[in-house]
């Protein structure tokens, strides 16, 4: 994508469009960014911008910053179809994210994830097993490092794990990863995207420009990602917690089996659920159809610690454990958290809601919850739907939150933070939310212990 002298606007500031921005220059372009609003969380971006030397506007946006721009580039959390971002392409712009601008700049060998749930850990787990088997690897994405940073790293990783969202794949058409999975679809951005199956083409398209000697991995416990990868030239590995694979990772009770032949065991991962076994499959897919050392891979899966904010064992009290699954942020994440548990759980859950059905975990949330201590905007709709088949208190914040959940716990139960909320009510982010309720923990546990 040759860029050199051209005039583009990059649309919505933030971590990604400072890393566009610095990419733009370096290929010899002149970006200008533009942002619809103005906020005090844009002021790192916008001093990096003007150390950089590169305009910038907010609160709104104005043509000037669309005129003459050959390529516009919206950040994955801009809508592509906004009114100056469709007037700039009736003008003959070319629109394209940040991940399909990026590719073709990338010197890595890209190992992408997507998924609704499960994508972070995957990622992650990833990461640490190539590194486990000796090789340079830098994990990107949609996660704190933008993948436009990550090309501009000095020198080049081997490997480049790349953490995909719907968002991401929107604009993409020419991105071409050499390994790839999808994990998972269930409904989540669909206020975006209008629709599951909209939603579920935009995931498969991580697929669509793979070719002979690449790597496919899917999930055959899920139907709609079942098909994604059918004709495809790529090595197509399938992986089940349910199904024997013929030519697929399966489990097998304790067994993890590539086939008929057993190559790990449950006991080597550290990670709780079923979720998360599922997680493991699919990244020792991508790992054995990649070539990489096995017994390397092996050693980095033992000593894998998890993610945080993902089921997080944060401290013991009393003989309770205490886990933050801040990350919760649909019901989805919800039912995979409390079905990750044998023990009877003090749920903590609330926020900000997204117009879900919280009934359809009615007798789940029976099965396993013993008490629900109910936080933020979303109380009263937790409590109307799961007041009839557990006890419920209402926190007034973080700290309260836990002070009920550690009365109501005893020994032989759990305290899980798992919300099943977008976090903005009460937080920056579910990771400041996480990080809360884990400083939260640890003042009951020094309360406790003075």
């Amino acid at each position: 994508m040759d860029v050199a002298g051209e005039r583009v606007a990059v649309v919505g500031l933030g971590a990604t469009a400072a890393a566009v921005a610095r990419l733009l220059l370096r290929e010899g372009a002149r970006p200008f960014v533009t942002d619809s609003a103005d906020s005090p969380k844009n002021a790192a971006c916008a001093a990096e911008l003007e150390a950089l030397g590169v305009p910038y506007e907010v609160g709104g946006h104005t043509p000037a910053a669309f005129e003459d721009a050959s390529l516009v580039i919206p950040s994955p959390g801009v809508p592509p179809g906004i009114e100056a971002i469709r007037r700039a392409r009736e003008a003959g712009a070319r629109v394209a994210g940040e991940m399909e601008f990026a590719f073709p700049y990338c010197r890595s060998r890209i190992v992408a994830v997507t998924g609704t749930n499960g994508k972070t850990t995957t990622t992650e787990l990833l990461r640490a097993l190539i590194e486990s088997c000796g090789h340079s690897v830098l994990l990107a994405g949609n996660n704190d490092r933008p993948f436009s940073a990550a090309v501009l790293a000095e020198p080049a990783s081997e490997y480049l794990v790349l953490e995909v969202s719907s968002y991401q794949l929107e604009t993409a058409c020419e991105f071409h990863p050499w390994a790839a999975a999808v994990l998972n679809v269930t409904p989540d951005h669909l206020a975006r995207h209008g629709d599951l199956d909209t939603y579920a083409a935009l995931k498969a398209r991580i697929f669509a420009n793979q070719r002979e000697g690449d790597v496919a991995a899917i999930n055959w416990d899920d139907p709609r990602v079942r098909g994604m990868a059918g004709g495809s030239p790529a090595t197509v590995c399938p992986f089940s917690l349910d199904t024997r694979m013929e030519a697929g990772m399966w489990l097998d009770g304790d067994a993890l089996r590539f086939g008929n032949e057993t190559v790990a065991r449950v006991s080597d991962t550290k990670l709780p659920g079923r979720h998360n076994l599922q997680n493991v499959l699919c990244a020792l897919s991508l790992m054995r159809a990649g070539g990489f050392d096995w017994e390397a891979a092996l050693a980095g899966l033992r000593t894998f610690e998890g993610v945080e904010h993902r089921i997080e064992f944060v401290a013991e009290i009393d003989g309770v454990p205490f886990y933050n699954d801040s990350k919760s942020t649909n019901i989805d994440s919800l039912k995979v958290a409390l079905e990750s548990f044998d023990q009877p759980i003090v749920l903590i859950a609330g926020g900000e809601g997204k117009g879900s059905d919280y009934g359809v975990l009615r007798n789940l949330v029976s099965k396993h919850v013993c008490t629900l201590v109910t936080l933020g905007e979303d109380a009263p709709a937790f409590e109307e739907a799961f007041g009839g088949v557990t006890a419920t208190q209402r926190a007034s914040d973080m700290d309260d939150a836990v002070r009920r959940a550690a009365e109501a716990a005893q020994p032989g139960t759990v305290v899980l933070l798992s919300p099943a909320c977008a976090s903005f009510d009460m937080y920056d982010n579910f990771e400041h939310r996480g990080h809360v309720f884990k400083q939260a923990v640890r003042d009951y546990r020094e309360g406790r212990n003075s």
